[in-house]
């Protein structure tokens, strides 16, 4: 099985480098010439740990980024993002074919992720896709490539790797997020549907102060009934929730409180009640 962490503090143990799909079927990838290769072992520099805690995913030597994250079931979101790693990117809808193969193994197994659009996405378009290894890799160490992604008309291919239970760490704390003027002008001023009664009922504090040393554990399959956070829609966590327009949220991290409450500011007419965001 696996745990999500980040490459500094987790308990899943993702390496993102782009990859040129090899022992697959030979249809699997467009010509060269059609899609671009971000592999790149040379040039390639390290990033920050992803906001859910994953890896970052370059794409395009950079031009745009993903945040790889699995669950202990083998279930794996991938988030895009801009070329500043923390802009959220959407782009087309798309179902992506992706390959995966056990260390050691000389040829891949097939699989897909499909489009799953957060909250405040575009329509005809996503940031986030979902899916999962097949039942007979989950556990191992596993290496997955997507032959082909389409961003803003472009075409790409990337790959990463993650490791099974067996190589896990003990889960550590979520880095702290740096509290600045931005942050404060956030949480604690008012805007669109965030008042200041909401600001006095979350205490006066940012996320930074409120959640210092939360540990996320996201689970990708909450059950029926199960409350799932707005901004990613997999299982909330009762442990991080925020009261915007005089309701309680429960989120599955702090920064996905930081993106709702920028929408319900900026966009309030997209946030529904609490009630709406159950499986």
């Amino acid at each position: 099985m696996y745990r999500a962490f980040s490459v500094h503090s987790a308990a899943l143990a993702l390496t993102a480098s782009a990859l040129l799909l090899c022992g697959c079927a030979p249809d699997a990838a467009p010509p060269a010439a059609a899609v671009r290769n971000t592999a790149n072992p040379e040039g390639e520099h390290g990033h920050a740990d992803g906001a859910h805690g994953g890896i970052i995913v370059s794409i395009g030597h950079d031009a745009y980024h993903a945040e790889a994250v699995f669950d202990r079931d083998g279930s794996l979101a991938l988030f895009m993002l801009g070329n500043d790693e923390t802009e959220v990117r959407e782009i087309e809808l798309q179902t992506l074919t992706a390959f995966a193969k056990a260390e050691g193994d000389a040829s891949a197994i097939k699989f897909s992720l499909e489009p799953a659009p957060q909250t405040g996405d575009a329509q005809g378009a996503t940031s986030q896709f979902v899916g999962k290894l097949p039942a007979e890799l989950v556990g191992k160490n596993v290496q997955v490539t997507i032959p082909v992604i389409r961003v803003g008309g472009e075409r790409y291919r990337i790959g990463f790797q993650a490791a099974g239970e067996k190589h896990a760490e003990p889960a550590q704390e979520m880095p702290e997020m740096v509290s600045n003027q931005e942050e404060g002008d956030l949480f604690l001023t008012p805007g669109g549907l965030y008042t200041d009664e909401d600001i006095a009922a979350n205490g006066r504090m940012t996320v930074t102060e409120k959640f210092k040393g939360f540990k996320p554990a996201h689970d990708l399959n909450p059950k029926a009934g199960d409350k799932i956070c707005p901004v990613t829609l997999t299982k909330a966590n009762p442990k991080c929730s925020w009261v915007i327009g005089g309701k309680e949220y429960e989120f599955c991290c702090p920064p996905c409180v930081v993106e709702f409450v920028q929408l319900a500011k900026k966009n309030p007419e997209q946030v529904k009640a609490p009630e709406s965001y159950v499986k």
